[in-house]
């Protein structure tokens, strides 16, 4: 209880004063401190914008120069500043890897067992690694060097979230191996860029192909882009005469891939990898992009039989040839509506297919068509045998309400009629006037409309 508290300072005085004693203000509470995860949201959102900033183009040289302003601020900024700066990691040159992994070993090598965290810093904090610009332009004569120094840094990454490689680059299976037998392989999301050679992968006496290895581990993976090396003319000869020859591969369980939503295999026809994920389930796949091969029997070609088992849940298809000298085209399944009856984006590849509708058949008896919620069709130029097709196809695709020409551009402002109505330009513009009367908007490769529209 208080008592109040009275002070005399001149008690001997005619008339002596009383002063009443007040205490002193309490001291404030000091702040709590913010979790370093929060700091980090604070210098993202100021930063950036928004996330899409976050994203783009140059984020990755503004993150790295803002942090390197922020760790002169403080020690505290520092703690906080120092992970945004390794959280990804984008490297030019064979040097700056070279660097980087020895700055990573030294370090895990100085990290103790006394310490609360099993895993070594900076490595731990690296999520994002993109060697897609250092693989671009590889002399053959380095390829060794890049391949082992990525066996001796994939497993000092063990929150490593997403890789992104060039197509042009083939990993050994020594970096196979370090990627697969690492802890945090569960923590891979992304793989992109990933050249897949069934030659080398899959031409092994006994055990598995390593990248079938790798996919067993990484259960939380949502994105996969692999690129194979296709067929020449003497493979796609003996891919003809040996069908019957060939047998198809044992897989010894299919694998488990929960979270994968969207997958990529271009220029490959046939290869254990690709067998794996056709007899395995993937109930979250909602993309694919594909390079047909429909011309090519099974089990030669298994890109038609990966669209009818995997094409029911899809929402986007395209199916692409990747360009190279000569390009050659194989021709596409003509049932992908019927396989893949919930597309709302479909893209298709030359020679362009001539596709079909099915028709239900209710318990009636009596046939009904088959309304699709197709919403974007994309092509590679305006045909007149396709528009055909497209004429017969359109009462079904109530939906539809873009048409992309993939590899055309319109004509810049300022051509002439004469010029706007030649050659690729005047069968463009003939389709769009056709389309706009359906309420159908056509698009160049550049999702940009006619001026003239």
């Amino acid at each position: 209880m208080c008592e109040t508290v009275l002070l005399y300072p001149r008690p001997l005085a005619r008339y002596p004063g009383r002063l009443l004693l007040l205490p002193l203000l309490p001291h404030r509470s000091p702040l709590k401190p913010l979790p370093s995860e929060i700091w980090s949201r604070i210098f993202m959102q100021a930063l950036f914008e928004d996330d899409q900033d976050a994203r783009s183009h140059n984020a990755h040289n503004d993150v790295r120069r803002s942090c390197l302003s922020l760790m002169l601020v403080c020690k505290g900024f520092k703690e906080v500043a120092m992970p945004l700066l390794y959280s990804r990691v984008c490297l030019h040159s064979v040097n700056s890897l070279q660097k980087f992994t020895a700055h990573l070993h030294s370090a895990d090598q100085m990290w103790d067992s006394i310490r609360r965290i099993p895993y070594s810093t900076p490595g731990r904090w690296v999520q994002v690694l993109d060697l897609s610009e250092l693989l671009t332009e590889l002399d053959s004569s380095a390829y060794y060097a890049v391949n082992a120094l990525l066996a001796q840094l994939f497993p000092l990454l063990p929150f490593l979230a997403k890789l992104t490689l060039h197509s042009g680059f083939l990993l050994s299976r020594r970096a196979l191996a370090s990627l697969s037998h690492r802890d945090g392989s569960s923590n891979i999301r992304v793989l992109a860029g990933i050249h897949y050679d069934p030659f080398i992968y899959s031409a092994v006496a006994t055990g598995e192909d390593p990248f079938v290895q790798l996919l067993r581990v990484c259960v939380n993976l949502e994105l996969l882009e692999v690129t194979g090396i296709g067929l020449d003319d003497t493979d796609l000869e003996s891919h003809f005469d040996n069908t019957e020859s060939i047998k198809t591969p044992h897989i010894a369980a299919p694998l488990y891939l929960p979270y994968l939503r969207s997958l990529t295999l271009l220029s490959m026809p046939s290869s254990l990898l690709m067998y794996a994920l056709l007899h395995s389930p993937l109930p979250r796949l909602r993309t694919l992009s594909l390079t047909p091969y429909d011309d090519i029997p099974f089990p030669a070609s298994l890109s038609s039989l990966f669209l009818e088992t995997h094409g029911q849940h899809l929402r986007a298809i395209s199916l692409f040839t990747p360009k190279s000298w000569p390009t050659h085209y194989h021709s596409s399944p003509t049932t992908i509506l019927h396989t893949s009856p919930h597309l709302k984006h479909l893209s298709l590849e030359y020679p362009l297919p001539a596709l079909t509708i099915t028709f239900q058949t209710p318990l009636t008896g009596v046939s009904s068509p088959l309304i699709l919620p197709l919403q974007i069709l994309s092509i590679p130029r305006p045909s007149s045998d396709f528009w055909v097709t497209l004429e017969r196809l359109l009462p079904f695709l109530p939906s539809l309400q873009v048409i992309r020409m993939r590899d055309v551009r319109w004509l810049r402002h300022g051509m002439t009629s004469r010029a706007q109505e030649a050659g690729i330009q005047g069968e463009m513009r003939e389709w769009d006037r056709r389309l706009t009367q359906r309420g159908i908007r056509l698009l160049d490769g550049n999702w940009k409309e006619s001026r003239g529209a």
